[in-house]
């Protein structure tokens, strides 16, 4: 496949999967050829089905994104990949390390073209992050701060979800936390959890902390916490010679000493659209900045190290 439209079925219609849905009908890489949902139809005008087995055997389907629940991305995954179908599935890749490595020894002997989504993949903030390592400007690493305040879980946009709210396939560290993981992890190589600690609520965890560490020696701090006040997210990168930090998913802040200044940044954000389009090209044979299921499998087995 080199430049045709890329014929794509798409399994689950959640929130996620809905707003992915929307962006590819318009997307002038993709036909949306199926979508399936056991509880959920789809919009009019598009081809839909309770049966997820029918887009994996779908022979006039070319790709397949995965919005369903985490338990089900494996067996969906690798039924795709078997199929011929390259994949896009949501994080986390899954919630069994053993599924997560049977998608990314599949995805290996098959040679399939696979991917996740992980939003700061493209994400322009952590763009420039990794340019600044490249060039030096960071200097040297001393140390990664990952933090969240959650004043309730799961969100208002997630209740629908109610998986979301559980401990075997939800909580913050799974839904939020990866991506932030997957960030240092590609910026600063696979992560190894020296410390974790982790208390939970009547379902998912209620706060999470760790202590990290790159194969270089560079700890990486972790704290989550569901408590009064307003929602944040941060990331922030300490150098030597200058800090980083990214706020709200996408701005992002530059330290030298003197205080923090918002750095301005040109070009597209990123986003789903972008995603999208990186995915296209991945399928096309391109190179692509988005996750593959290895990236994702690392971050998985950190991330379920706090659920031990």
């Amino acid at each position: 496949m080199t430049t045709q439209v890329v014929r794509l079925g798409i399994i689950g219609l959640g929130i996620i999967g809905s707003e992915m849905l929307g962006i590819a009908v318009d997307h002038p890489d993709f036909e949306v050829t199926l979508v399936a949902d056991p509880a959920r139809p789809g919009p009019a005008g598009i081809a839909d089905t309770p049966d997820a087995r029918q887009i994996v055997d779908h022979p006039d389907i070319d790709a397949v994104y995965i919005a369903s629940p985490p338990s089900t991305h494996a067996g969906y995954a690798v039924a795709a990949m078997r199929a011929g179908k390259a994949v896009f599935c949501e994080k986390p890749l899954s919630v069994d390390p053993d599924q997560g490595a049977e998608m990314v020894a599949v995805a290996a002997d098959l040679g399939a073209v696979n991917a996740l989504n992980f939003v700061l993949s493209d994400r322009a903030a952590a763009v420039e992050v990794g340019r600044a390592l490249r060039t030096g400007e960071v200097g040297t690493v001393l140390g990664v701060d990952v933090r969240f305040l959650f004043p309730e879980w799961p969100r208002a946009i997630q209740r629908e979800a109610g998986w979301v709210a559980g401990r075997e396939q939800g909580g913050f560290l799974r839904e939020v936390a990866s991506h932030y993981l997957f960030l240092t992890d590609r910026l600063l190589g696979p992560l190894t959890p020296l410390h974790t600690r982790t208390t939970y609520g009547s379902g998912a965890e209620v706060a999470a902390s760790g202590l990290l560490a790159t194969a270089g020696g560079v700890p990486v701090r972790v704290s989550g916490q569901v408590a009064a006040g307003p929602e944040s997210y941060g990331w922030t990168l300490y150098g030597s010679r200058t800090s980083y930090r990214i706020t709200e998913w996408g701005r992002l802040w530059k330290g030298d000493g003197s205080g923090w200044v918002e750095v301005s940044l040109n070009g597209p954000r990123g986003d789903e659209r972008t995603r999208l389009t990186e995915f296209a090209r991945a399928v096309r044979g391109r190179p692509s900045t988005l996750a593959d299921f290895a990236a994702g499998l690392r971050v998985q087995r950190v991330i379920e190290g706090f659920h031990r």
